[in-house]
């Protein structure tokens, strides 16, 4: 396998040539709203039964949908994991390959031909609207007909939101997340949620008189930090009411060897070694940013239910990669833990089951692909993402062989079966885990002499796996060497 580029430019989002769209059979013409949550982890919908959060709208939601109670993110090649997700969200290319558009600056999207989601649906007829948080260098408003409030990656921090909060009496004088002093979510005069549920309802309501089919790309900042909300919202949380991961743990081993110890942003967080007050501090500041967002998705889904639309919608609901604040302590999404790369992803509409679980492995991405399959468009050759259509109607399983996982040249796993192997290559570490049995990854059976037969069976399918996916790690290289630009 080759070895990637030593530099690259993290930020890009570089477009195919030009390639139409064709029907595989009449376009059914159904609406597409597509909310997108950052930073959110599976456990964070209070339906799921994982945690005490407060998410009725999102609830609702669940109950009239299909769920994917296994769906993840493939990976990413730096600290800012969301751009390697939005990437291949967007093009449907796997990670490797979404990187290998990345990582060149030498095309720019001219008009409305190139090959991206919005383009797609967008020469098929729809009108496309985009607002929320974009992190990708091309211009939105050369994929979209309608943007609004585009964001950059993640509001603006200051310094006194970091290494916090220390003790009680540090946290009685610091930082606080309703205060607009420190701008960040609150930039502007107006909750960056609440202003994205402002302009989407107007446009739901300016699209119930149009003619033509709609989709919606709502991209939240939100639950990513700077953690701000509403006081309100932080006072639903008080810390007795906050239960500490179990699986938390005050630093991890292989931290530094994986590229998720003190140097990266995410993990300066919080203090180190972690505390239990600083953890529950944490999620408290978390949930209650989902909070306000599910309030705002309330929003949505009241605007499309007055509209007239909803009987045409579909509504598909997930987030870019998962979270970890405090579980095998860490901070943020960076490992490849089920905690911080499995997402929550709901879809509902026309003829699609209600509160239907489907518990077959999947990739977020794979939205993509069954969005242009609902509406009945042929599937790009480019796209290498599978469409969830027959699932949703019990017509396929498995979807996939294996879940892949990669994090720069430090992390790699599959799973399989509900068996996981992470491996960390600069570490010469293998770490085994029976998901079903253990599914907080908390008892590594990789050194387990019973267990031999599975490790090398797993080490020689991750080997096949990364091969297939242009994986650049050299797995045979005595060392594994990755150069890379931090980002946010």
């Amino acid at each position: 396998m080759k070895r990637l580029p030593l530099l690259f430019i993290p930020t890009l989002l570089l477009l195919l040539p030009a390639g139409a769209i064709s029907q595989s059979h009449p376009i059914h013409s159904p609406n597409f709203i597509f909310i997108f949550a950052d930073d959110m982890a599976f456990e964070t919908i209070a339906a799921h039964g994982k945690t005490d959060i407060d998410t009725p709208h999102l609830d609702r939601l669940l109950s009239k949908s299909t769920r994917f109670t296994r769906a993840y993110n493939m990976g990413a090649w730096n600290g800012a994991v969301c751009i390697a997700s939005r990437t291949m969200l967007l093009t449907g290319r796997t990670v490797w390959n979404a990187y290998a558009i990345d990582n060149k600056d030498d095309m720019h999207l001219q008009g409305a031909n190139g090959q991206t989601w919005p383009q797609w649906l967008k020469q098929a007829g729809y009108r496309t609207y985009m607002s929320g948080k974009w992190h990708i260098k091309n211009d939105p408003h050369n994929l979209f007909d309608v943007v609004r409030d585009m964001r950059p990656g993640m509001p603006q921090d200051v310094q006194a939101g970091y290494n916090r909060p220390q003790s009680p009496e540090h946290y009685a004088t610091g930082w606080k997340p309703w205060d607009p002093v420190h701008g960040g979510f609150w930039e502007g005069g107006t909750h960056w949620s609440e202003v994205l549920a402002n302009h989407g309802v107007d446009f739901i309501n300016e699209a119930a008189v149009r003619p033509e089919p709609f989709f919606m790309y709502l991209a939240f900042n939100a639950p990513h930090d700077p953690r701000q909300a509403p006081k309100s919202f932080i006072d639903r949380y008080p810390l007795d009411r906050i239960d500490i991961p179990k699986s938390f743990m005050p630093r991890y081993p292989y931290a530094e060897q994986i590229e998720c110890g003190s140097d990266l942003r995410d993990e300066q967080l919080a203090p180190f070694p972690r505390t239990e007050y600083a953890i529950k501090v944490n999620r408290q500041e978390y949930y209650a940013l989902v909070t306000h967002m599910d309030e705002q998705i309330g929003r949505i889904l009241d605007a499309i239910e007055t509209s007239g639309k909803a009987d045409s919608t579909y509504i598909i609901f997930t987030a870019d990669h998962g979270l970890a604040v405090g579980h095998h302590g860490f901070l943020g999404k960076q490992s490849l833990y089920e905690h911080s790369t499995q997402v929550p992803f709901l879809i509902s509409g026309p003829n699609i089951k209600e509160n239907q679980a489907i518990e077959e492995p999947i990739y977020l991405q794979d939205v993509l692909p069954t969005t242009l399959d609902l509406a009945g468009l042929k599937k790009p050759e480019t796209i290498e993402f599978k469409s969830l259509v027959p699932l949703i109607e019990e017509k396929e399983t498995p979807h996939y062989r294996a879940i892949y996982g990669g994090y720069k040249g430090t992390q790699r796993s599959i799973t399989q079966h509900n068996w996981k192997l992470i491996h960390y290559p600069s570490a010469h570490v293998y770490r085994l885990y029976n998901l079903s049995e253990d599914p907080l990854e908390m008892n590594d059976l990789a050194p387990h002499p019973a267990k031999a037969s599975r490790l090398k069976t797993m080490q020689e399918a991750l080997i096949q796996l990364s091969e297939e996916l242009n994986d650049p790690l050299d797995y045979s290289a005595p060392e594994a060497s990755w150069n890379h630009v931090s980002a946010k």
